[in-house]
């Protein structure tokens, strides 16, 4: 029987590459979205549109609203930056949210009796973020394993899979051409306009067109501003 993944799945490059590298690994992918109030929701669109057609088994949105909390420039009234990547961790940082997205995909594949969840973080051509880091990674494995019926129990052993972990941008954008990712169906910008054109300018536009023309390839999707 064909084991079952849960794959983090935004509609966005990296995850949208992850749901393509776990099928290719053998896995059947369950996708996992989040309509958590985030102002870039044109990606939550473009993933209820494409997750079955980029692999996926099923595909769950689970929705809850962290703009009740605020915070970040993806969930409160702050001005995403547009000048650049900087050293500081930036304003689109959305506190715990991967913390939050995990354990929902963990409970998820508790039911499904799945024991391996994908998440596309990246730890080079990134933000900063610091839930995308390794270390992060392997201390909410660790913790997954002592939270879980299964994990106590010992009828299975949890894996945070992050094959993009220690991938450039360009380097993702390769593999993922070469596992057949039509990249037009994907969404990335964190300040779209109303009609879901990439701004070109925030940090996550700046990455993606960076990888593209680094990997000697166009990106397919058009920009406001490139």
């Amino acid at each position: 029987m064909q084991k079952k993944a849960v794959v983090l799945y935004s509609g966005g490059l990296d995850s949208t590459t992850c749901l393509a590298m776990a099928a290719d690994s053998g896995f059947k992918p369950y996708a996992i979205s989040f309509s958590y109030g985030q102002r870039h929701s044109y990606e939550l669109e473009v993933a209820k549109t494409n997750a079955r057609h980029m692999g996926a088994a099923e595909h769950l949105v689970v929705d809850f609203d962290l703009r009740l909390m605020g915070g970040s420039a993806l969930t409160a009234d702050i001005d995403v930056p547009k000048q650049g990547v900087g050293s500081e961790i930036p304003v689109t940082y959305v506190p715990a949210r991967n913390t939050i997205f995990l354990s929902f995909a963990l409970g998820w594949a508790e039911v499904l009796g799945a024991f391996d969840i994908f998440i596309g973080v990246n730890a080079l051509d990134y933000s900063g973020y610091p839930d995308c880091r390794p270390e992060y990674i392997a201390a909410f494995e660790a913790m997954a394993n002592l939270a879980t019926k299964a994990g106590v129990e010992g009828t299975g052993g949890f894996r945070i899979r992050t094959p993009l972990i220690s991938m450039t941008k360009a380097q993702i954008i390769a593999a993922g051409c070469e596992l057949g990712v039509d990249y037009g169906l994907t969404h990335s910008c964190y300040d779209p306009s109303p009609e879901g054109l990439s701004c070109g300018q925030c940090d996550s536009c700046r990455l993606r067109l960076k990888g593209f023309a680094e990997a000697g390839l166009t990106d397919p999707l058009p920009y406001q501003s490139p």
